[in-house]
């Protein structure tokens, strides 16, 4: 088994081109609901884009770690990088330090690396396992069972459930997501399943360098994701799927989802060979905290460049793009379309120098 999986670069890149998809429509105000989050409970497919993000840095920590045993750490500054990144994302243009929000996409990503890069290097699969399982089950119980202080009883309603309480205590009100304020949809508390969402990444890598015979591994893996996004909506009855809280059935959900997209990547590109539809996603896939990070960069510097009293991002998209579509939506959908064609051209010719830029 290659210390590299080619499938799993593309499965990072599809993820990669479909955050920058959604997180880039030309007019917020008309978006194809599919390409939105769910408002609270359900999923929506841009709701997979975060987990599969986790679920694939867990598959990368296996083959990035398996045969060479990195420091402590190294891991942490790793993490720490991650974590610096994310937070140079909020505070970036204005820097206003007694506001920042402290938790992010990345921060959470970065957490999650440390925390299943420990747990991989030093616990056996069958802890992982249980390590898994344990924490889906007590986050249920805690965010269903146990009062909230405060409030007087569990919930799991944005502003009062468990975990928007302890944001409030330990970050306050002032460090939290500018949109709501009291909450925050990375928050403290939901980064303890979102390691679970990690660990469902590292068990997959580790069965996916056994031994065993290619379709036997196959075969397991797209059963395990398909009856997790069968447990996922069973436990969705009394545990609703639900993306900002990082539910337990989201987690399952999610992940499901995931298996499934990496057994199909796995077996069209790493068993059958078919490559030649992959350098569009691979070039995405190779720098992805590049155009994570950099996505989120150019957008707020071009709010700073004012043109004819409108930010130049606005300015472009009115005057160039909305133009040529009568139907807004299709409209918003063509600039998000451009906007991820510009970084492909970009990407592409890193990739073309070979310039892969690493944390």
């Amino acid at each position: 088994m290659q210390n590299r999986l080619l499938s799993l670069d593309v499965f990072r890149g599809l993820t990669v081109a479909a955050m920058i998809l959604v997180n880039n429509p030309g007019d917020w105000g008309h978006v194809y609901a599919p390409l939105l989050h769910a408002e609270w409970h359900g999923c929506t497919p841009t709701d997979l884009i975060f987990p599969f993000f986790l679920f694939i840095a867990g598959v990368s920590i296996v083959f990035a770690m398996g045969k060479n045993k990195p420091s402590v750490f190294k891991i942490a500054k790793r993490s720490a990088i991650l974590f610096g990144l994310g937070l140079f994302l909020s505070l970036y243009p204005k820097f206003e330090f007694g506001t920042v929000r402290i938790m992010g996409v990345l921060q959470r990503i970065g957490l999650v690396f440390f925390i299943c890069s420990l747990v991989f290097l030093y616990t056996t699969r069958k802890t992982q396992i249980w390590l898994t399982v344990g924490i889906l089950v007590g986050y249920c119980l805690l965010m269903t069972y146990v009062p909230v202080p405060d409030v007087g009883y569990p919930n799991l309603a944005p502003e009062t459930n468990m975990g928007a309480w302890l944001d409030r205590l330990v970050l306050t009100p002032d460090h939290l997501w500018k949109k709501a304020k009291v909450w925050d949809p990375e928050g403290l508390l939901g980064t303890l399943p979102a390691v679970a969402t990690g660990l469902l990444g590292v068990l997959t890598g580790q069965w996916l360098k056994t031994e065993r015979a290619i379709s036997e591994r196959m075969t397991w893996l797209f059963l395990a994701g398909n009856a997790l996004i069968i447990i996922g909506l069973i436990w969705d009855l009394v545990f609703p799927v639900n993306k900002a809280l990082w539910t337990s059935s989201y987690v399952c959900y999610a992940g499901g989802w995931a298996m499934v997209g990496l057994a199909i990547c796995y077996w069209l590109i790493d068993v059958q060979g078919y490559r030649s539809f992959t350098t569009v996603p691979l070039v995405f896939g190779v720098n992805a905290i590049t155009v994570f990070f950099l996505s989120g960069v150019i957008p707020r510097t071009m709010s700073l460049i004012q043109i004819d009293g409108k930010d130049a991002k606005t300015y472009l998209y009115e005057s160039f793009i909305a133009p040529l579509f009568a139907n807004a939506y299709n409209a918003s959908l063509a600039g998000a379309l451009i906007f991820l064609a510009i970084w492909f051209v970009i990407l592409y010719l890193m990739y073309k120098q070979k310039i892969f830029v690493k944390v």
